[in-house]
């Protein structure tokens, strides 16, 4: 019987403002995994807060790489969002009213160069912004450059010449979408579906590069008639004999209403979603054998557990932005796999080369909330060291599908990271229920999606962020969310957050292909 499950959220979890409101570590929870299981005694409590145990975090050293970063700490003001302690002015409040008009009126007289230089500032900005506005009015209906305000039509995206300085409207031109893996590509703003006539391997490795894939596994021919209807509506075949990779946009290609062969390309870059080394027998219990999550991995924030994330290819690791937000420096993060149990005897760990989060992710908010790691070194697939597969574009998880949360969370308020990765089932709700005023409030945005049930008891608590939200879709597994925020743990009308990765599908196949074009053009001799 599912009652309750334990681990991280956000940084970002939410707190109510009643002050006689039961502490959120109180609450009984349970989490639910597999059979053969060894029994486990369950704590109260599992909280869901990415930097829940960031108070043992020592400052950083005067010669640390970042030494004016600033430290990871959660704040506990009711009703706000806990992201890092914000600072505050502590005006004179001792003083009357009358004291502090006095003070004020003597202030103005003292700096009236100040105050005039200071108007004449906010003149100009204000100026500067109303021209900014108007070069962003005039870009409504086309695309506009993200490094810049250049604007052009949005038939000039992906058609293989480069108007961005950083080239992005050269990227994301290719994606895989519906339940089939239907290959697409985007040409002058379009996007078709390809068909399988002069298809061929270069072709399908071009393809897998531009998704961020350095190698391709294989295609296959599906009938247009068995495809999406959407998917239909708009062909094109490829024609492409040489033996480099090519971007697909540049490839000569044939606008059609119907394929020749009556079949489209689908495409597989790599292999994902199995857990070769777990036993499918379910039963009750709270902790996860060797292999029934081999893609979750453990973040560690100099030297200590902070967040959950998921492997999605052998370079590339996938978790919260607010995880990862103000502390970028890879050297004081190290990722861990293959484990369960901590503390982190013989487990592999792996050094950091880059991390990324979303540009629009701000601290101070709760959206885009999704952040990569890649790695120093490849990974090595062993079992229990897996990638979960990333849904394809268009792909729906339908309201009530059962999903599997996972992580180390802490077994009580503000209390250390939990020994063994725990593990529970929850529901998706729709947007529109999370949206209620009961529950969220209209704080749900297409970047986010809610699981859990709306009784509580069941829900991901403090402690790992960034973990997966994983769906078992037939046999192959899918990343459905990464644990974002909340409001307290389990409780009523509060289910979890994650970050909805169909919706941020394109930003994380643009950083993988960006990261691929260049490791392969340092590999190209000159």
């Amino acid at each position: 019987m599912i009652t309750a499950s334990s681990f991280p959220i956000a940084i970002q979890e939410l707190r109510t403002e009643d002050p006689e409101q039961p502490d959120p570590s109180q609450i009984e929870v349970v989490s639910v995994t597999e059979e053969d299981l060894p029994k486990v005694e369950t704590p109260n409590t599992l909280n869901v807060s990415p930097l829940g145990s960031c108070a043992a975090i020592e400052e950083p050293e005067a010669d640390s790489p970042n030494p004016t970063e600033p430290h990871p700490q959660t704040s506990r003001s009711p009703g706000m969002p806990i992201t890092k302690v914000q600072p505050f002015i502590d005006g004179e409040s001792g003083s009357s009213e009358e004291d502090l008009e006095k003070s004020w009126r003597t202030r103005m007289l003292a700096h009236r160069t100040e105050l005039l230089i200071a108007v004449c500032l906010v003149t100009l900005i204000v100026l500067t912004l109303c021209i900014g506005l108007g070069v962003g009015l005039s870009c409504v209906g086309r695309y506009r450059c993200g490094s810049s305000s250049q604007c052009f039509s949005s038939s000039a995206r992906c058609d293989g010449v480069m108007h961005c300085d950083n080239e992005e409207d050269e990227l994301g031109c290719v994606r895989l979408s519906g339940r089939s893996s239907v290959l697409q590509v985007q040409r002058r703003g379009q996007w078709s579906t390809v068909c399988s006539e002069d298809w061929n391997k270069i072709l399908s490795l071009s393809a897998c590069k531009q998704l961020g894939y350095s190698r391709f596994v294989n295609s296959f021919f599906v009938s247009v008639t068995s495809i999406e209807a959407d998917l239909r509506s708009s062909l094109v075949s490829l024609n492409f004999s040489e033996s480099h990779a090519i971007k697909l946009q540049n490839v000569k290609s044939y606008s059609k209403t119907e394929c020749s062969s009556g079949m489209v390309t689908t495409l597989k870059c790599l292999e994902c979603g199995s857990r070769p080394q777990h036993s499918t027998r379910i039963v009750g219990g709270n902790s996860s054998r060797p292999g029934q999550f081999p893609w979750q991995v453990s973040l560690h924030f100099r030297s200590e557990h902070l967040c959950g994330g998921s492997i999605i290819t052998s370079r590339w690791i996938l978790t919260a932005a607010h995880c990862v937000f103000g502390f970028n420096s890879p050297s004081l993060w190290t990722v861990y796999v293959g484990l369960t149990e901590q503390p982190l005897d013989n487990a592999q760990s792996l050094a950091v080369q880059s991390i990324v989060h979303h540009a629009r992710y701000k601290d101070t908010a709760l959206d885009y909330d999704i952040a990569l790691l890649k790695l120093a070194k490849p990974l090595v697939f062993n079992g229990f060291v897996e990638p979960i597969c990333l849904p394809n574009s268009g792909e729906e998880f339908a309201e009530g599908s059962v999903c599997w949360i996972s992580g180390w969370g802490a077994t009580e308020d503000e209390g250390e990271a939990s020994v063994f990765l725990r593990s529970a089932k929850v529901a998706l709700i729709s947007t529109k229920t999370c949206n209620r005023p009961e529950v969220y409030r209209g704080l749900i945005s297409p970047w986010m999606i809610c699981a859990g049930y709306l009784e509580g008891g069941v829900d991901s608590c403090q402690g790992d962020s960034g973990g997966p939200l994983a769906f078992e879709d037939g046999s192959v597994w899918k990343l459905v969310g990464a644990t974002s925020w909340g409001r307290g743990c389990a409780l009523r009308n509060k289910p979890g957050v994650y970050t909805r990765i169909t919706q941020s599908l394109r930003w994380i196949h643009q950083q993988m292909e960006r990261e691929e074009a260049h490791t392969s053009a340092a590999m190209t001799p000159d």
